[in-house]
């Protein structure tokens, strides 16, 4: 092991944290414990809402507790930092600033993924939170890469998907609007769709075998697994 740890800015969604580390864990071929990679994790749940802030333009910005998070994860000997919550992303500046450890972008590295299979001027369909498409969460990472976006005509619709997985977990109504906007997505010319909400990435499972994805939870897995084991 080289020495190199990454530090979790957890607890947007606890689940989706758990489904990051099972991800991990999942890229190693373990004999024993000793085998597996090292996480030193935040889980707080309690990182004001990105959508009552975004969305709904009430209560306090995350920015501040997350810079705080990370602050903390670089004092305990985080040599990077992750992040699995698409939305929070929009604080990735302020987050950033606070420390002196890279952040692996997960906005960034997924677009970055998606240009390696599609052409500039290519649509990538993005299955996220009406919090990312407000904020623009994306947008800089997509005008780089010269690959437009489409969104959900239904945008309500997924923020009930949304808070159904927080509150339920896999549930019948948000499978069924996930899958509906997927389908809606390709049907509108879409060249792959990118699973763009941590939520979503928990039922992501659902969509035909088929379909073309790419889980921004599992670039994140593999950017973690990569810091871990370099040289």
């Amino acid at each position: 092991m080289s020495g190199r740890v990454v530090g979790i800015l957890g607890g947007m969604g606890p689940a989706a944290t758990i489904l990051l580390q099972q991800r991990l864990l999942d890229r190693v071929q373990a004999v024993d414990d000793v085998d597996h990679l090292p996480l030193l994790i935040d889980m707080n749940p309690q990182v004001p809402s990105r959508i009552a802030h975004l969305v709904e333009g009430q209560g306090e910005s995350p920015g501040p507790v997350l810079a705080d998070m990370a602050r903390r994860l670089e004092q305990i000997g985080a040599t990077a930092l992750a992040m699995p919550c698409n939305t929070a992303h929009h604080h990735a500046l302020e987050i950033e600033a606070a420390v002196q450890i890279p952040l692996l972008n997960m906005v960034r590295l997924s677009v970055a993924e998606a240009a390696l299979s599609l052409p500039r001027g290519a649509r990538l369909g993005l299955l996220a939170s009406p919090a990312v498409r407000q904020a623009g969460v994306f947008a800089p990472a997509l005008d780089e890469a010269g690959i437009g976006a489409l969104w959900p005509a239904d945008q309500s619709a997924m923020l009930v998907a949304i808070r159904d997985i927080k509150r339920c977990g896999d549930t019948t109504t948000a499978r069924r609007i996930f899958k509906d906007a997927a389908a809606e997505l390709i049907g509108r010319g879409a060249d792959l769709l990118l699973i763009a909400c941590s939520e979503f990435s928990l039922i992501a499972h659902v969509l035909p075998g088929n379909t073309p994805t790419i889980d921004t939870i599992d670039v994140l897995a593999k950017a973690i697994h990569d810091h871990t084991l370099k040289d």
